[in-house]
């Protein structure tokens, strides 16, 4: 453990000379003012952080929706459900990427379709049953990059293997998680072979983090830390400020 330490204080050390880029290309903090945390996990975010700002809801994946159309009791009380991609399907409006529209937008545009299909002035209204609000966002080198729910304890390891696991050539050791927590935003490294190998846990997934598989602009944030220890046996965890 002491060798740990010494060597987490060297790691702050370089942190001085180096760029911090977000995986937006935008600036994360300033790499002067960020510190490794001596820790072997991401904090974990409290109730506040798991909560998103108010704003207008838009449809997501996975989203149960019941659709109605007046005055056509075939087409009343339908219950519909977005898949990954945030698709639904509905009768003779097929398939509608619901996707981002608001329930309003949704509702005018299954009317707009029916209207073509010859129904007669459709009256139609779209109401959210339920809603996966606590959702992962997973990018990268991943089979299936995207915004998906985070059901019972999630992992790390789920995460990925909800996003369809990793791609052929994808580097299982450069495996970014961004984490914000009362106010502060954190960034870990972490190494998938050395998970399954069970050098360390898989570590907890929360809703609102990003986990990034392979090269990204995020790995930016480790790059002068690799270089001097390319070997790395325990998560590499960043506290970034500025």
């Amino acid at each position: 453990m002491k060798l740990i330490s010494l060597t987490l204080a060297a790691f702050s050390l370089l942190l001085g000379g180096c760029a911090v880029m977000g995986t937006s290309g935008g600036q994360l903090g300033a790499s002067g003012a960020s510190q490794v945390v001596n820790e072997s996990e991401l904090p974990a975010p409290g109730r506040a952080d798991l909560v998103a700002s108010s704003r207008a809801y838009l449809i997501g994946p996975f989203d149960q929706l019941v659709v109605d159309v007046f005055g056509i009791p075939e087409l009343t009380n339908r219950q519909v459900t977005a898949d990954a991609a945030g698709r639904i399907a509905f009768p003779i409006a097929g398939t509608i990427d619901a996707a981002g529209l608001t329930p309003l937008q949704l509702s005018q545009e299954i009317a707009r379709r029916l209207k073509a299909g010859y129904v007669r002035d459709p009256q139609v209204t779209v109401n959210l049953k339920e809603t996966t609000s606590q959702t992962v966002t997973v990018d990268g080198q991943v089979t299936q990059p995207g915004v998906y729910p985070v059901v019972g304890g999630m992992t790390l390891m789920k995460a990925v293997a909800t996003a369809r696991g990793v791609a052929e050539y994808a580097k299982l050791d450069d495996v970014v998680v961004l984490r914000t927590v009362g106010g502060q935003r954190y960034a870990a490294l972490y190494n998938l072979a050395a998970i399954r190998r069970g050098n360390y846990v898989d570590p907890q997934i929360y809703a609102n983090d990003t986990v990034i598989v392979g090269e990204s602009r995020a790995r930016r944030l480790f790059n002068s830390l690799i270089q001097v220890a390319p070997v790395l046996t325990t998560p590499l965890i960043l506290l970034l400020r500025g």
